[in-house]
């Protein structure tokens, strides 16, 4: 019967941590922060934005907010994560309340 972690290998072939180069990946590129308006609600919790500059995007609830069960309507004011390397899509990361200020 066997025990320890070798697996079979004798000292001599065991790996170690230094034998194996570290992977280093470049730096991930930040989101765009947009302001927008719900236009249209799709199956799924997909949601057609309409942004400040008057482009239309199809945007999804962010996790945290599907959590919490907030309910997005059209009309509903939002901040909205875009991805800098496919600016048609999005993430909705926070609903305004009626009255409320934009943040800045």
């Amino acid at each position: 019967m066997r025990r320890g972690g070798s697996r079979g290998r004798t000292s001599r072939t065991a790996r170690r941590a230094s034998d194996t180069p570290a992977v280093v990946y470049p730096p991930k590129e930040e989101p765009l922060e947009v302001y927008g308006t719900i236009r249209q609600v799709f199956p799924s919790t997909m949601f057609s934005v309409e942004l400040e500059n008057n482009t239309t995007i199809l945007a999804h609830i962010a996790g945290r907010l599907r959590r919490h069960h907030i309910r997005i309507l059209p009309g509903d004011r939002v901040d909205v994560e875009i991805s800098p390397y496919d600016l048609t899509k999005g993430r909705i990361t926070y609903r305004y309340r009626a009255g409320e200020p934009k943040r800045t």
